[in-house]
């Protein structure tokens, strides 16, 4: 079988994971197999995660919608019926949005649902 060498190719493979290892501590950062490991839990991470912080992100606004709906009495699903029943698209960040920023125009939205309800 003939001897392959491909120098530039592997040189290139493996500082490509060297500079993304960059920041890591000790021998994570300098020392290729173990910078292979990490990088690559760092990446499944990195995958896993884009895809958990939308659902943080929709938790949160809920709360807070929720939280802002209580002290006027209604709920928020309730809220979100009423809305649906309406047919104001409003999604849920605006949502959070308005009851965290400009809370007298929340107040308005939730009696014109409390109204029509």
């Amino acid at each position: 079988m003939p001897r392959v060498k491909g120098g530039p190719q592997t040189r290139a493979r493996r500082k490509k994971i060297l500079d993304m290892a960059k920041g890591y501590w000790g021998g994570r950062s300098r020392l290729y197999r173990s910078a292979r490991h990490t990088v690559e839990k760092g990446l499944t991470y990195a995958y896993r995660d884009r895809k958990a912080k939308k659902r943080e992100f929709r938790k949160l606004w809920i709360q807070r919608i929720n939280s802002a709906c209580r002290p006027q009495g209604i709920s928020y699903s309730r809220l979100m019926a009423g809305l649906r029943k309406m047919g104001i698209g409003l999604d849920r960040k605006i949502l959070a949005d308005l009851a965290l920023n400009q809370p007298e125009v929340f107040t308005d939205l939730l009696n014109k649902v409390k109204a029509a309800g």
